[in-house]
């Protein structure tokens, strides 16, 4: 074979090679990859306490840009359950994959935040002598530390970012305002505005209207339902009637009972399980 054909071959190789590349799917290995429509795979998660199961071979799935509601009595598993999708605890067996490419057990818990899990607890963790508009900007993206966070000069396009989330949090009046003097439901909002700076995919709420007037409530509900779509969040909640305001009738329910899913459909549907009724809804 002489040279010129060899290089001919060696090109269409290349060509070849490059056409299958392109046609399929990308992996990067820190991006997750939603393709399959689905954010967040739990299968078959047992996690034992000193004998105790506290997860039952739990098995869930979460679409992408969905919004899904988890109910169940004290002591269910729900706190449980986030803490092996975040991290922080390791489960005896089971699965757990944001999108369908990164096993999040495998990870610690910066690194999940890193690749787009955000986790809201039930007390809101802010920084209370800084304002508002410094707490988000220590919540940008970049990892930064303190100091340097607020010594540093922001681009247009990060303050852009700050005043668009200020809007949606309903704190836009109150930026410069001290963080320890927001009442506790706008404390609620800038958490979330403060994980909302990350850019997450996937959003866990516990419980993120305990406490909050009715007024804050109805506002919560609102801004959860605007993020719909854009990110996937997964709420955690005991407030029935904001269950009912965030579902409108048409949104999957998920209901736990000593560690594994007891019910799943729409919410009417839950709220006339027999079993949900016994174990939770009828205490």
């Amino acid at each position: 074979m002489t040279p010129d054909l060899m290089e001919a071959g060696a090109a269409r190789r290349a060509a070849h090679a490059a056409r299958g590349l392109a046609a399929a799917p990308r992996f990067v290995a820190d991006e997750p990859y939603f393709g399959q429509g689905v954010a967040l795979y739990v299968e078959d998660i047992t996690v034992s306490f000193d004998g105790f199961k506290a997860l039952n071979k739990l098995s869930l799935a979460i679409d992408v840009g969905e919004l899904r509601c988890i109910i169940g009595p004290n002591g269910a598993g729900k706190t449980t359950m986030m803490d092996c999708i975040t991290g922080k605890t390791r489960p005896d067996s089971g699965r757990v994959y944001f999108g369908s490419n990164i096993d999040l057990l495998r990870l610690k818990e910066q690194q999940v935040a890193q690749i787009g899990v955000g986790r809201k607890f039930q007390k809101p963790t802010v920084y209370e002598q800084l304002s508002v508009f410094e707490n988000l900007e220590l919540a940008l993206k970049a990892d930064r530390r303190v100091r340097a966070a607020l010594f540093s000069r922001l681009t247009g396009a990060q303050r852009n970012r700050i005043g668009e989330i200020l809007v949606l949090i309903h704190l836009q009046d109150e930026a410069q305002r001290t963080a320890g003097l927001l009442s506790h439901g706008q404390k609620q909002w800038l958490e979330i505005g403060m994980l909302l700076m990350q850019d997450p995919k996937l959003l866990l709420l516990d419980e993120p209207v305990a406490g909050m007037t009715d007024e804050e409530t109805e506002r919560t509900a609102e801004l959860f339902l605007s993020l719909e779509g854009q990110h996937s969040l997964v709420v955690v909640e005991h407030d029935m009637k904001f269950v009912e305001q965030l579902t409108e009738g048409r949104k999957k329910v998920t209901v736990l009972h000593e560690g594994s899913v007891l019910a799943e459909g729409l919410l009417r549907d839950v709220q006339a399980n027999e079993k949900v009724v016994e174990v939770y809804l009828g205490r």
